[in-house]
């Protein structure tokens, strides 16, 4: 969040030129400050006959022109006093303010730092040049900003909200649960404040006060209220209810529709359907590994490729795979939201495909200037994103039961198996570790759960403690992440009762193909609710190790029974928690059981669609193809009805 130009005071008045009268600027500066702004507008111009190079009066009118639709007036009169050399330093401010809606980022930058060299202590600028600088991915420099701000006032709130978000980037989970500890004490309304300190404990395993504290979050977004922003809910409440309001309060905070979209009801003519792809995940991800296939396989006969890239260029061979697998690539790190779309809508994009939504590095304000008739919500986040603007969102008939259409703010598409695509040309290694090189013991039944820690909720760790007690010599192997989280993890199986060197935890390997071969050595997946696991339990029935999910109300606790469901295993999606853990202890003390649950997995990946990349890629381009002609028709969306595309 930044800070915008605000109307300057009387007493910066008096700094103005002294060969006119004053009064009629301080007068125009009072009405500016009453709310008067047509009579304080006028007074400003009239002033500005007789000292146009007045820096207060150039400030307090760009004030007011900043908020026309169009920047190039506020531009063209702070030039004015930019170019005469002035050294008020708010000008600078605005001035930087301005050149970041027009797209001049590292011109803003400059103009940002001239202001901080005027007023060293101007917290505004170096605020808002380090949400400019963590834009332009220098992370590093932008955190620098946040902390000078807090050297000079430790109880800055947006100092401490961003500084605190860059700390998560950063992975200094202790230190950004210290900032928001300190930014909820001070302001407990502060946008987001709650649900980034729920999430970032839950990062670190830390439960202290979490039935509370995640409660408060939930009731925030019921009562209207910005407490979280909607991927953080996903892990705390199991209604789809919840998660479409509240991303309906962020879309509406942080994404209006532009009031003057790009593209207009024209009808486009062209040989080919053309599709295109915006993510910031082209590269060594589980967005990459899922949708790499599918770019290779689109019919060029009918369909021409965009590749839209937000992120990162890693070099990986992924990345080197999409590049080759699009008619086009463009590296967009560098273009702003505005120039994107601009770019759809000169390219006469007949479909834009979001496949990030609401997570890191995401630029959904593309999709606020519709570029192009038909826009898609996909794959890369599990809910609905709450904009009038995205037309469709595509899912199955598991992950969106019909019952639950009124939580989408988009017509509700299905595919006709699960809507989580395969991973194609994803090899596993040959050789199988040892347990022994796992880390594991060489007796006992393995209990695993590679899932994220931040899906890892009290109640579900609770579970899987009763399966240990109850099953002598087993273990629970996991992927934390960090030491923090190991640490708490070992502390509340000790707690439990459990010798906390049964929990194992799983090193990184540097190949994705290695990582994969792991699972063949555990003998039960236990998911995570309300927040499944998504492409980690793909991958695992791809490795051949069944998954044991609780399925319940919303996107994200759906996925991994849905994939169940495509993979012919459905008596492994249960309900409750209860019958979660009931159904756990069973298979553990059952070998023959798990082992031909193993069996089924093995036959099923040569006909099931869950690992058919070729008709999932078929059902995909029919989906498009339905939207298409919907949009050539002229017509509303919901004139395509949810459950008719299929194969």
């Amino acid at each position: 969040m930044t800070k915008v130009p605000t109307a300057t005071s009387r007493a910066s008045a008096a700094t103005s030129t002294p060969q006119v009268d004053r009064s009629v600027l301080i007068r125009a500066i009072e009405l500016q400050n009453q709310g008067h702004i047509a009579p304080a507008e006028q007074l400003l111009l009239h002033y500005l006959t007789h000292a146009p190079t007045d820096a207060v009066a150039i400030y307090s009118l760009a004030v007011i022109w900043l908020r026309m639709p169009s920047p190039a007036p506020a531009l063209d009169l702070l030039e004015r006093a930019v170019k005469a050399g002035t050294d008020f330093a708010p000008i600078w401010f605005a001035h930087a303010t301005v050149l970041v809606k027009v797209g001049r980022r590292e011109d803003a930058l400059r103009s940002y730092q001239r202001a901080i060299d005027l007023k060293p202590d101007y917290a505004d600028a170096m605020i808002n040049s380090g949400v400019l600088l963590r834009d332009l991915q220098q992370h590093v420099a932008a955190l620098t900003r946040f902390q000078q701000v807090l050297a000079l006032q430790p109880d800055n709130v947006l100092a401490l909200s961003n500084a605190a978000t860059l700390m998560t980037e950063f992975k200094r989970g202790e230190d950004a649960v210290a900032l928001l500890q300190r930014l909820v004490q001070l302001a407990p309304e502060h946008d987001y404040a709650l649900g980034m300190l729920c999430h970032e404990q839950l990062q670190g395993c830390d439960w202290q006060g979490f039935e509370a504290l995640s409660q408060r979050v939930i009731d925030g977004v019921r009562a209207g209220q910005r407490s979280s922003k909607s991927l953080g809910l996903m892990a705390l409440s199991d209604s789809a209810e919840d998660h479409q309001r509240c991303a309906r309060l962020f879309a509406q905070q942080r994404y209006p529709v532009a009031a003057a979209p790009l593209w207009t009801g024209e009808r486009y003519r062209h040989d080919r359907i053309r599709v295109a792809y915006v993510s910031p995940d082209l590269r060594e991800h589980p967005v990459g590994h899922l949708m790499a296939g599918i770019f290779e396989r689109h019919d060029q006969t009918r369909f021409e490729t965009t590749g839209l890239s937000l992120g990162v260029e890693d070099g990986s061979r992924l990345r080197e795979r999409m590049t080759r697998a699009f008619d086009h690539f463009v590296d967009a790190r560098q273009m702003t939201a505005l120039q994107i779309a601009t770019l759809l809508r000169e390219r006469e994009i007949d479909i834009v495909v979001d496949l990030a939504g609401y997570t890191a590095d995401s630029r959904s304000e593309i999709f606020t200037w519709r570029p192009a008739p038909v826009q898609v919500n996909f794959l890369g986040y599990p809910g609905t994103m709450g904009l009038s603007c995205m037309d469709y969102i595509l899912a199955d008939r598991h992950v969106i039961p019909p019952e639950h259409w009124r939580f989408y703010d988009e017509q509700v598409v299905y595919l006709p198996d699960a809507y989580l695509p395969p991973a194609s040309n994803l090899q596993i290694a040959e050789a199988t570790p040892s347990r022994a090189d796992c880390g594991l013991p060489p007796t006992g039944v393995v209990f695993c759960s590679f899932n994220h820690d931040y899906k890892i909720l009290p109640a579900v760790f609770a579970v899987w403690m009763r399966l240990l007690l109850q099953v002598p010599g087993s273990v629970l192997w996991l992927m934390s992440r960090s030491e923090r989280s190991q640490r708490n993890l070992r502390a509340s199986a000790q707690a439990a009762g459990i010798d906390p060197d049964r929990l194992v935890f799983a090193q990184r390997v540097p190949r994705v193909e290695d990582h994969l071969a792991r699972y063949r050595v555990a003998d039960l997946f236990l998911d995570t609710h309300p927040y499944n696991a998504h492409s980690t339990a793909a991958d695992a029935l791809l490795a051949g190790l069944p998954v044991l999910t609780c399925s319940g109300q919303s996107f994200p606790s759906r996925v991994a029974g849905s994939l169940l469901h495509a993979a012919g295993l459905p008596e492994l999606v249960t309900h409750t928690v209860a019958e979660y853990e009931q159904l756990a202890l069973a298979l553990a003390r059952d070998p023959a059981r798990l082992a031909a649950l193993k069996t089924r997995l093995a036959e099923r990946q040569r006909d099931s669609a869950l690992f058919d990349v070729d008709a999932f890629t078929r059902h995909l381009e029919t989906a498009y193809i339905a939207m298409w002609r919907q949009s050539q028709l002229g017509g509303a969306r919901d004139a395509l009805s949810a459950p008719a595309v299929a194969a």
